[in-house]
């Protein structure tokens, strides 16, 4: 008597057929291009260099509604390290925001007010380069680094504070009241300590080796990096990883890809009900992004490096990692070890260090 095959496992394998036919069929070659070409293909799409100068800067980074100015961007900097900002006056804007450890926290979420965690298990995005973002926070809820900065302030799990308890305790300091009349003409607000922290973030941008290849140094970056690079372009990364951020320009949908296979997987392996919410890990906190509708602010890839772990909730902790759900979830293209080693390579070239504007009014 025939043992019969069960269906499923027919299905199964009829599956597992159809998925191996891209690593069946010959894969193109990888583009290369010349460094001229490279270096025109970023720019092309608005992957500029950092400004060097304060000039350069004002005309990229000022905020008509909030102009800069020397004066207003020192008291921003004293406000952005001053604890007096939350309720304990132990946490400050560098407390989860530290500028020389890539600027945010590395930790998987962001501990604030008397050891509270984000009740999402949001981690902290990177302050530097955040003011070229045109969204700010995971869902880009905020418009700008200026309305940004009046939310970790009021949150419960951060600073606790009340904007009406800012003002107040900041009126009881006098170097504070002078400094306010001095830069806004006014008695202290709420208002103008969102707008003076905004003004001093503007000036939080770093360069490193990829501005200098952008500028001409074809030495910049080494030939790894480059063909990271070409990579990253060639393959689609730089189509939401764009702008002089390298990232923050939109809000996309992640992961915009899903997996058959994976589905069936789930029927039959327990290991992997840990995969909810339709993310390629453990979804830790249940955030979903912009109205629970998978969409998140692109981030900002400059200093990614100096940032793990990585994702909303911090799930990830390798780079090499992040780039590999990456380029399967959102471009539908696996990359190889050998792919991921160098995008990461590339990756590593926009690290940098904060420029040391020279501030004139």
């Amino acid at each position: 008597m025939k043992k019969l095959i069960h269906p499923i496992t027919i299905m199964m394998v009829v599956v597992t057929l159809i998925l191996s036919l891209p690593i069946l069929l010959p894969k193109k070659e990888d583009k290369i291009y010349s460094n001229n070409v490279l270096r025109q293909q970023a720019l092309s799409t608005n992957m500029l260099p950092i400004p060097q100068d304060y000039n350069t800067l004002l005309r990229i980074m000022d905020n008509p509604e909030n102009p800069m100015s020397q004066a207003k961007i020192a008291l921003g900097k004293q406000l952005f390290f001053d604890r007096v900002l939350s309720r304990d006056k132990t946490q400050n804007c560098a407390s989860c925001h530290k500028l020389e450890e890539g600027g945010d926290d590395n930790l998987p979420t962001a501990i604030g007010y008397h050891g509270l965690a984000n009740p999402f298990h949001l981690n902290s995005p990177t302050v530097l380069n955040a003011a070229l973002a045109k969204s700010q926070f995971w869902d880009g809820r905020a418009k700008d680094v200026e309305e940004q900065a009046g939310g970790p302030i009021q949150a419960s799990f951060e600073m606790n504070m009340t904007p009406k308890e800012v003002e107040e305790r900041l009126k009881t300091l006098p170097l504070y009241v002078d400094k306010f009349q001095e830069v806004f003409g006014e008695a202290i607000s709420f208002e103008n300590v969102r707008k003076a922290i905004g003004a001093y973030e503007r000036t939080l941008l770093t360069r490193g080796d990829y501005d200098r290849f952008l500028e001409g140094d074809n030495n910049a970056i080494s030939a790894k990096a480059k063909r990271g690079m070409a990579l990253f372009i060639s393959k689609g990364c730089k189509g939401c990883h764009t702008g002089m951020s390298v990232g923050g320009q939109s809000v996309q949908r992640f992961p915009l890809r899903s997996y058959f296979s994976e589905y069936v997987g789930l029927m039959f392996s327990p290991d992997l009900q840990i995969r909810r919410d339709g993310f390629p890990f453990e979804n830790i906190g249940g955030f979903k992004g912009r109205e629970d509708r998978h969409y998140f602010r692109v981030p900002i890839l400059r200093n990614v490096s100096k940032t793990a772990p990585y994702f909303h909730n911090g799930a990830v902790k390798e780079l090499g990692e992040a780039v590999r759900i990456m380029s399967k979830y959102q471009i539908g293209n696996e990359f190889t070890p050998k792919q991921i080693e160098e995008v990461v390579a590339f990756l590593e070239t926009l690290d940098g260090e904060l420029v040391g504007y020279t501030i004139e009014d």
